[in-house]
C-alpha cells in the first residue's frame, strides 16, 4: 500500500464527471487500499478516486461514532439518494465541513439530513447504506467528488469569495497542485 498525492482544486480530474467502474481488477483493488492508506494518513473521513488522481466512481469512508464504534468501507459505482434539505442558514457549529482537496479550511455547508446509497464493494456484491447525521454527510461529500463538485462549489457567495482569495493566497485554483499526507504541512 502507498500513501497517495492529494489532489489540490483546480485539478481537472477534480472538475469532471468520473467514469463508472467495469469491473473490479487487481488494479482496483490496490487502488482502494491505497485510498484508505492515504485517507488515514491525512487523516480524513473519506476519499474520492478523482482525488488521488483517478476518474473512476469510487470512494472510501471511515467514521466511528459516538460510542467508539467504527464504520468504514468502500463504495463503487454508487448511486445516491437523499431528503429534500431544510431550509434556512446552515449552522456553523454543526454543519461545518472540510475537504483534503481543500485542505485546512471548513466551512458550513447545508445537506440534507438522511441519505440512501447503493453501489457495489470490492466483491462486486452489492452494497446498500441508509444513514443520517454525520454519515450521511460523508457520503454526499464524497459522492460531490464523483460528479466533479467539490464542496466549496456549493458555498454561498461570501464563503465562495473567501475561498478564492485562500485559493489565491496559497497558488491553488491550477492543475498540478496536490500534497502528500505525511510528506507535506497542510494542516489538513
Amino acid at each position: 500500500m502507498a500513501v497517495l498525492p492529494i489532489r489540490i482544486m483546480g485539478d481537472p480530474v477534480l472538475h469532471a464527471p468520473a467514469a463508472a467502474v467495469e469491473e473490479v481488477t487487481e488494479e482496483v483493488r490496490q487502488l482502494v487500499a491505497d485510498m484508505f492508506e492515504t485517507m488515514d494518513a491525512a487523516p480524513g473521513v473519506g476519499l474520492a478516486a478523482p482525488q488521488v488522481g483517478v476518474g473512476l466512481r469510487i470512494y472510501t469512508y471511515t467514521y466511528e461514532d459516538d460510542e467508539g464504534q467504527p464504520w468504514r468501507g468502500v463504495i463503487i459505482n454508487p448511486d445516491l439518494w437523499m431528503r429534500p434539505l431544510e431550509p434556512g442558514a446552515p449552522d456553523p457549529d454543526e454543519e461545518s465541513e472540510g475537504c483534503l482537496s481543500f485542505p485546512g479550511e471548513r466551512f458550513a455547508l447545508r445537506r440534507s439530513e438522511r441519505v440512501r446509497v447503493t453501489g457495489i464493494d470490492l466483491d462486486g456484491a452489492p452494497v446498500q447504506l441508509e444513514v443520517d447525521g454525520w454519515r450521511a454527510r460523508i457520503m454526499q461529500h464524497e459522492f460531490d467528488h464523483l460528479d466533479g463538485i467539490l464542496y466549496i462549489d456549493r458555498l454561498d457567495d461570501s464563503d465562495w469569495k473567501t475561498v478564492q482569495k485562500i485559493a489565491r493566497k496559497r497558488g491553488w485554483g491550477r492543475p498540478g497542485q496536490s500534497w502528500t499526507p505525511g510528506i507535506d504541512d497542510l494542516d489538513a
